[in-house]
């Protein structure tokens, strides 16, 4: 059943966790220009406070801390059968979740497991969830529905199925629905660059490819190019981020309007672009060609995943407005240049 967008100038507040992190960043952004109350919770382990506008209340501390969380949803107006949670709150590095696996138990599950007790106890009733197409491990097939086989073959992914588990137990016991939305490749930046992905270090390739386009990087590793694809990179589906925003809040209103009803729905364009692919489209937007560096594949890295998004684009009114891999690269890099400014001036 497609839910009709219920009007962007609902009143129910949405406290948003991991709002200064990169995709929490854009769903605050979303929200507002939405006309929905919004706040932030953030502990900074990842996130900057810049990312958040300034006439977003801002709360530093842990999505566990449950008093803080009590005392947030007081101010807000939240709980007793009002509000919603954007949670976007965690740990989101692969390699790193196998050499911490435990920590991503900790900081991905548990929390989240303290985060949904709260939300029960208080009795918000719409939490949405940041997922992720890790769940499908590596599948038998490129594109992957929502029925694929959920098989992780990573903590990271298994951190966030376990949490989609609990969600949908909690679901049947309490006055609790909740959307789990599975994302793809989410790259790009705010059009407006009013925010951006701004963590050193980040392993996103076109984050990676922006920044050694402006010289912030020597080169950019390409693991493996003998897989089963046109060119023999990996193939990946690359969702922009504002694109997936815009899909958080028209999951709210599905979970507003239908109060007994969950959702688990993948996000991604329903296409793929190889590494080289957007290699060439970073040289082709930046004007310059960025330095390749040839490597074995990595383990458990699959030939391509794509996104089957019918259900997302059957359920909500979904129409993406930045489904260009060139307009994706343009925003990336963009943000990237404003970048340093912006660290400047937060300092």
């Amino acid at each position: 059943m497609r839910i009709a967008r219920i009007g962007g100038s609902s009143d129910m507040p949405v406290l948003v966790t991991g709002g200064a992190g990169y995709i929490g960043s854009h769903a605050v952004h979303a929200l507002r220009d939405a006309g929905r109350p919004v706040a932030v919770i953030d502990n900074l382990s990842t996130g900057f406070r810049f990312a958040v506008p300034d006439d977003v209340p801002f709360y530093h501390g842990d999505i566990a801390d449950r008093a803080l969380l009590m005392r947030i949803f007081a101010e807000q107006g939240m709980g007793e059968g009002t509000g919603a949670i954007m949670h976007f709150a965690g740990s989101i590095i692969v390699p790193e979740s196998v050499e911490k696996p435990l920590w991503y138990y900790d900081n991905n599950t548990a929390k989240s497991r303290s985060l949904i007790e709260t939300a029960v106890i208080s009795g918000v009733p719409h939490f949405l969830f940041s997922s992720t197409a890790a769940t499908y491990g590596v599948p038998d097939t490129t594109t992957v529905t929502e029925q694929s086989p959920t098989v992780p073959i990573n903590p990271y992914g298994w951190s966030k199925l376990m949490t989609e588990q609990m969600l949908a137990d909690a679901a049947n016991a309490h006055p609790l629905n909740f959307c789990a939305l599975r994302y793809f490749n989410v790259a790009g930046a705010d059009p407006r660059t009013r925010t951006g992905q701004s963590t050193a270090g980040a392993t996103h390739l076109i984050k990676v490819a922006v920044e050694a386009a402006l010289g912030k990087r020597d080169c950019v590793s390409v693991f493996g190019t003998d897989y089963e694809t046109p060119d023999g990179t990996g193939v990946r589906d690359y969702i922009h981020v504002s694109d997936l925003a815009a899909a958080h809040v028209l999951a709210l209103d599905a979970l507003i309007a239908e109060p007994g009803h969950s959702l688990t729905m993948n996000c991604g364009y329903g296409r793929g672009f190889s590494v080289l692919e957007v290699l060439d489209a970073v040289d082709r937007v930046a004007g310059s060609r960025i330095e390749r560096i040839y490597s074995e594949r990595r383990s458990g890295d699959p030939a391509a995943l794509v996104a089957d998004s019918a259900l997302l684009r059957a359920t909500v009114p979904w129409a993406p407005r930045y489904d260009s891999l060139d307009t994706i690269v343009e925003h990336a890099l963009a943000w990237e240049e404003r970048l340093p400014a912006v660290r400047q001036s937060a300092a």
